[in-house]
């Protein structure tokens, strides 16, 4: 397996600067060998990329590119926490609640960017338990909410 540090550059993807949290929590917490992250919005340079709900205003290609960015602040945070990617062994679970008009069926869809850029990144190892979960409203309007649970060598 390529490592993960290794992958990006073959990807050509540059994380992101860490987001800062944006209440009164921390971004990520380790116990043991896992590393729980908070919900990650689709910030970049601390601001949303779009608003709104899918079904709506807002596409699912649109979305999906949301995902990723969403992925790669979440890696952001993971490195700054470890210091490198390579420290983690996989990705074990990730949920996604996206922000739905009450018809809007496809939140698999929109997740299935963020899975597929962890496994391009990851490997066999970036593959994941999955929840996609249609919701009324997310925080700061955002289209989608994705939290992360990692498994990290100790």
């Amino acid at each position: 397996m390529v490592p993960p540090e290794e992958r990006l550059r073959e990807l050509g993807i540059t994380l992101p600067e860490a987001p800062a949290a944006l209440g009164s929590y921390v971004p990520c917490v380790q116990t043991g060998n896992l590393l729980f992250l908070s919900g990650m919005l689709p910030l970049r340079e601390g601001k949303l990329i779009r608003t709104g709900r899918l079904g709506e205003s807002v596409s699912v290609s649109d979305a999906q590119e949301d995902a990723k960015q969403v992925v790669k602040n979440a890696l952001s945070i993971v490195r700054a926490h470890l210091g490198s990617l390579d420290k983690v062994t996989r990705c074990v679970k990730l949920s996604g609640y996206v922000a739905s008009a009450p018809d809007f069926i496809d939140q698999p869809k929109v997740l299935n960017a963020a899975s597929e850029l962890l496994r391009d990144i990851f490997g066999d190892h970036g593959r994941h338990a999955r929840v996609a979960a249609g919701v009324p409203v997310l925080p700061l309007n955002a289209p989608l909410e994705i939290d992360f649970i990692f498994e990290i060598k100790e």
